[in-house]
C-alpha cells in the first residue's frame, strides 16, 4: 500500500510532482512493484488528481475517505474488501525505498516467535545532535529482543551518563502489519500519549500490543521539500 496524500505544509503537491518526467507517487509504486515482493500494489488517496496521475500509469488505486487521523487508520479502511495476510505500508515520497529494506521489514514474520509480532517497522542509528534535536525525527527505544518500548518526538533516552554506550535512533516510516492488528488499530480510540506526540505507533503500544523494531541503514532521501526534489533528481541520474 502507498498512501498519498497532494498536500504538504512544506511542499504542497509534492506527490505530483515530476521526478525525472514522472510524478513521485508514481515512482514510488513503480519501485514497489518491481522488488518483486508484493502480490499487488495499490496506490491509496483522497485526492482525485493522484487518482488520474497513478491509474494513467496502469497502478490500481484505492480511494479513501479524507477524514482519516492517520496514514494507519487510511490503510485499515483500504485493505477492508482486500484479501491479505501481511500489509506493507510505504510512504509515498520515498521513491527510493530499496528491496533490501523491505525484505529486513518483512523477515520477522518468517522467524521464530513470529505469532507474537502484530506490527514490523525499522530503525537506523542517528549521530548527528542536530537530528537528535529535531522533532520531526521520531525516536524509538526497544527492548533487548528488538521491540518497541517508546516512540517519541524528544531525543531519548536521556544521556545521563554519557559514557553508558546508548544510542538513539530515528525510526523510519515503513510499516508491515498483519491485517488483523490493522482491524484492532482502525477499532481503537486515540489514546493520550499519540494524541501528545502524534505519533501512531503509540496507540499500538497503549493497547499492550508488540511491535518488533528491525535495524536498517543508509536510508535515501524522503520528498518533503522542493530541495529534497532536486537532491532526488541527482539521485536518479546517478542511477
Amino acid at each position: 500500500m502507498i498512501p498519498a496524500r497532494y498536500a504538504s505544509s512544506r511542499f504542497p503537491g509534492k506527490m505530483l510532482a515530476l521526478l525525472g518526467g514522472k510524478p513521485v507517487i508514481v515512482r514510488t509504486c513503480e519501485a514497489a512493484a518491481e522488488m518483486g515482493l508484493f502480490d499487488k500494489v495499490y496506490a491509496v488517496t483522497d485526492d482525485g488528481r493522484i487518482r488520474t496521475a497513478v491509474t494513467s500509469a496502469g497502478i490500481p488505486c484505492i480511494m479513501s475517505r479524507r477524514e482519516h487521523e492517520t496514514g494507519s487508520d487510511r490503510i485499515a479502511e483500504a485493505v477492508e474488501g482486500l484479501d491479505c495476510d501481511i500489509v506493507v505500508n510505504i510512504q509515498g515520497d520515498e521513491p527510493f525505498t530499496r528491496k533490501e529494506v523491505i525484505e529486513q521489514v518483512l523477515r520477522p514474520f518468517l522467524e521464530e516467535g513470529a505469532e507474537n509480532i502484530d506490527l514490523c517497522t525499522l530503525k537506523e542509528k542517528m549521530t548527528s545532535m542536530e537530528d537528535i534535536a529535531n522533532p520531526n525525527n521520531v525516536k524509538v527505544i526497544t527492548d533487548a529482543s528488538g521491540f518497541a518500548l517508546y516512540f517519541s518526538r524528544s531525543p531519548i533516552p536521556y544521556l545521563r551518563d554519557t559514557e553508558s554506550g546508548a544510542g538513539r535512533w530515528r525510526h523510519i516510516g515503513i510499516y508491515a502489519f498483519r491485517r488483523q492488528a490493522l482491524e484492532m488499530f482502525a477499532g481503537w480510540p486515540m489514546g493520550e500519549l499519540e494524541a501528545a506526540e502524534k505519533i501512531e505507533c503509540l496507540r499500538f503500544l497503549e493497547h499492550g500490543r508488540r511491535i518488533r523494531v528491525v535495524e536498517t541503514s543508509g536510508m535515501r532521501v524522503s520528498i518533503d521539500t522542493p530541495e529534497d526534489l532536486i537532491r532526488a533528481e541527482r539521485i536518479l541520474q546517478d542511477k
